[in-house]
């Protein structure tokens, strides 16, 4: 048995933005949101639901999650593999259109609701160790949380490291699922037990996937290694160059004090650099 990996967005929107199985995403925003008692969300609608994209190009596709409760607050998902720089930012635009889109013109402001934002990523956001941070409007002098309307939940899957024994909550549970449900052979035996487990491993099973999603699965996969080296490549290069300019800087400050020879030791560059630098 094979499974696709739910960190690909077209993966994680099939999992996840399936229609007809709205149980797995409402256990899911329960557990990332904490939700109990009253405030365990038991229906949703799904404003983007699940479609097969059409590539190429998949510029029509709208690939996060979105969905509201029976109270009219607005759930975001967004799944993000690569750090592309300003993801916070984004959050805060997506954030802020969801809310402003609820109102038309000249509507009474009362008719806003609240917009969660969560977004699952495969990198670093924060300084701090935990893997799972929440991002509250606070009074900066009672720390009391004033103003309601925003919250904003990110889960840095590079950070959560347990294993299947060590996995103790629901949440504990669909984290593993998405960082590693594409290195299983099978369900296991810790999900057995729970049906939306089982349905979200079903969907994901390679097996069940048509042609066409299988063909823009893969095309999204070399998408997101291609733009992961491309960035990669980047970096190794402006390091090379920041390197370079240091030994460039150092040459500079040492023409006045030393040889063309001895400047070219310290420096590791070519004496001949150097003499066109004198």
């Amino acid at each position: 048995m094979q499974f696709v990996d739910p960190k690909n967005d077209l993966a994680f929107k099939k999992i996840f933005g399936d229609e007809t199985k709205k149980e797995i995403l409402i256990s899911l925003l329960n557990a990332i949101l904490d939700f109990k008692d009253e405030e365990t969300i038991v229906e949703l609608d799904l404003v983007n639901p699940y479609q097969v994209p059409k590539i190429p190009e998949l510029k029509e596709t709208i690939l996060d999650i979105r969905a509201k409760n029976k109270a009219g607050e607005q759930f975001i998902i967004e799944m993000q593999r690569k750090d592309l720089g300003d993801f916070a930012k984004r959050s805060l635009y997506y954030t802020s259109k969801a809310y402003v889109s609820q109102l038309n013109v000249k509507e009474d402001y009362s008719k806003l609701n609240k917009v969660y934002f969560i977004g699952i990523v495969d990198f670093t956001m924060f300084k701090s160790n935990s893997y799972v941070s929440r991002h509250l409007i606070l009074n900066k002098e009672t720390l009391t949380q004033d103003i309601e309307d925003f919250e904003f939940t990110f889960i840095e899957l590079d950070k959560f490291n347990k294993n299947l024994n060590q996995l103790e909550t629901i949440l504990d549970k669909w984290l593993y699922f998405i960082k590693n449900a594409a290195d299983l052979e099978m369900i296991p035996k810790e999900y057995e037990s729970i049906e939306e487990f089982k349905e979200a491993f079903t969907i994901a099973t390679q097996y069940n996937w048509n042609k066409k999603e299988l063909e823009v699965y893969d095309y999204m996969t070399m998408k997101d290694w291609d733009e992961i080296n491309a960035l990669k490549t980047a970096e190794r290069k402006g390091i090379e160059q920041g390197i370079e300019q240091e030994k460039m800087n150092l040459a500079r400050n040492l023409l006045d004090i030393l040889d063309d020879e001895t400047i070219a030791l310290k420096t590791d560059l070519d004496i001949q650099v150097i003499s066109n630098m004198r």
